[in-house]
């Protein structure tokens, strides 16, 4: 096909008849040339590989796309998921709910800092060492926890994780002295950190690409929930009953949490319950479906679950993750973000301590609501950039379609030349402007105070500010999650010695850790500063070369 010299016919096997986009003829197709299909054009999915499309034989992609034959025994028209999309979102807000423990049991934490003090006889930077400790904990626990969610599944490591959590919980609502809420603060870190990623790992098994941003989104946007809700309870059960109230209430909202999970998640990972049409066994059958199985399963007797067969957790699975920053796009997408949550995260935990030194009136429920702005920036941001992300993501994908004349239904993820820093990176530079103008802006508005005493509306500048640094650090943190996530499901659907199961999209919410040690590295700077303070007073449409082979490399080309 792809020579201008006559060649012999090919046999009726090595032909493929394709229909024409705009007629009802056909085109033979000679299926047998060595260029074309020594490497294959289709995978898993049905979808062309790169080594299609880079094909100089072929000038119109619809048509290669139109020569691939799907996998026998696979049905093409088999979804990605057979969930609906209202059972999707049902899980999504499952996961998420059980991901915001991280971020709440962070967060509430910070309005009883100096009631922690008071009554464990410790000074202000030892309750921030336990802020240290666990950010660390938080920042390393996933890469454990990552291996043993592909491994087992994530049902069954999210529930191990919950019971942890709870019993770390439970644990600290008796705590007596600073050793023993610097361990259990600790193991509450472990137990609570991968919920993040575990989440990520079940929308990133149920939902397909083109609808994968507003789940992301609304996923962030309810763990930030906590961000904006736990400080304001911890302000109220601190001032009412004392800071060991804040572990009652989140031992209790942690059994709820397990106990739902139990009854309705069931096993998404991909490896064991595919689809969702493979049906399950074990701990990995949520008790709902005992009584009302999914009609999808057969009704005959089925075999055991796939997970019999998963290869067992090694030490070169944990460091998985940690590779991902020898690459450069990946390296430069996480620094930036890195910087962007030390920022934030500086600013959140000394929002205590600078309050009651500007403002010593303000009591423990007031301090509190001090911390609503910062939330309600983080939900905001969150919801509406996976909005942005989805709308932008289609806008891209139609107009790519058109212009190089593909169908509708065709998937994109596939292309190598898809550009995909447009569709996710398109606000980036708007967002981060936005960030830096805030952060110049909100030291500032704290030295307001010293001309005007107490001044009502210094605070209210300071907590605006707030609002806008969590915004734009949320839009940021989404955008660098959103746009990481196709490299890493490539990645590890190419990594058969990792055997990951193809998602990837999980593993660069396993290395958030490289943010975390970068805030706790500035936390203790942070602390020392305001204390001597208080007492002082390319060329276009050409791509680089590492550009163009990350395309290659992601794709298998």
């Amino acid at each position: 096909m792809a020579s201008n010299q006559p060649a012999a016919s090919p046999s009726p096997a090595q032909t493929t008849r394709v229909g024409s986009p705009v007629s009802s003829s056909s085109i033979e197709v000679d299926t047998s040339s060595p260029p074309l299909f020594d490497r294959g054009v289709a995978n898993d999915h049905g979808h062309a590989t790169a080594a299609a499309f880079a094909n100089p034989n072929f000038a119109n992609i619809e048509l290669v796309s139109r020569t691939i034959q799907k996998p026998r025994g696979k049905s093409i028209d088999q979804p990605y998921h057979i969930f609906s999309r209202c059972q999707k979102w049902h899980l999504v807000y499952l996961v998420s709910i059980a991901g915001s423990f991280s971020p709440l049991s962070s967060n509430i934490y910070f309005p009883a800092i100096d009631t922690i003090s008071s009554e464990l006889h410790i000074g202000p930077s030892l309750v921030a060492l336990t802020i240290t400790i666990y950010m660390i904990v938080q920042a390393l626990s996933p890469s454990l926890w990552g291996p043993i969610s592909d491994m087992s599944g994530r049902r069954v490591t999210l529930a191990a994780t919950l019971v942890i959590y709870s019993a770390a919980n439970f644990a600290l609502a008796f705590t007596s002295n600073f050793a023993m809420l610097l361990g259990l603060r600790g193991l509450q870190a472990f137990g609570s950190a991968a919920t993040i990623s575990i989440s990520a790992g079940v929308i990133a098994d149920i939902a397909n690409p083109g609808e994968r941003g507003g789940f992301m989104g609304v996923n962030a946007g309810t763990r930030m929930i906590g961000q904006a809700a736990g400080p304001v309870f911890g302000g109220l059960l601190n001032s009412k009953w004392g800071f060991r109230s804040i572990f009652w209430l989140l031992f209790v909202q942690s059994i709820i949490v397990l106990m739902v999970l139990l009854v309705f998640l069931p096993e998404t990972q991909r490896k064991i319950a595919g689809n969702g049409s493979t049906p399950l066994h074990g701990f990995h059958k949520p008790w709902l479906y005992y009584i009302f199985p999914p009609r999808e399963w057969p009704t005959a007797k089925t075999t055991q679950s796939q997970a019999l067969n998963l290869p067992r957790i090694s030490f070169k699975q944990v460091l998985v993750p940690f590779k991902y920053l020898l690459q450069k796009d990946v390296f430069v997408l996480l620094s930036w973000g890195s910087l962007i949550y030390t920022i934030w995260s500086m600013m959140t935990s000394s929002t205590t301590t600078v309050l009651l030194h500007s403002f010593p009136s303000l009591t423990q429920w007031q301090i509190g609501l001090c911390f609503l702005p910062n939330g309600l920036g983080c939900i905001l941001g969150s919801v509406c950039t996976g909005m942005l992300l989805d709308r932008t993501f289609k806008s891209v994908e139609k107009k790519y379609k058109e212009e190089h004349d593909l169908p509708a239904t065709m998937s994109v993820h596939s292309i190598p030349d898809f550009p995909y820093e447009r569709a996710r990176l398109r606000f980036m530079p708007y967002f981060s402007l936005s960030f830096i103008i805030s952060v110049a802006l909100y030291g500032p508005s704290f030295e307001l105070n010293d001309l005007r005493r107490y001044y009502a509306a210094n605070l209210v500048a300071s907590l605006g500010l707030q609002f806008m640094i969590a915004f734009t650090a949320t839009a940021i943190f989404n955008i660098n999650s959103t746009m990481l996530v196709p490299f890493g499901r490539r990645w590890s659907e190419r990594d058969s010695a990792n055997d990951r199961g193809g998602q990837g999209e999980k593993l660069f919410f396993d290395i958030d850790w490289d943010r975390c040690i970068i805030f706790t590295a500035s936390l203790g700077a942070v602390e020392i500063l305001w204390e001597v303070e208080a007492g002082k007073r390319s060329k276009p449409g050409k791509k680089p070369t590492w550009h163009v082979n990350r395309q290659h490399e992601v794709l298998g080309v």
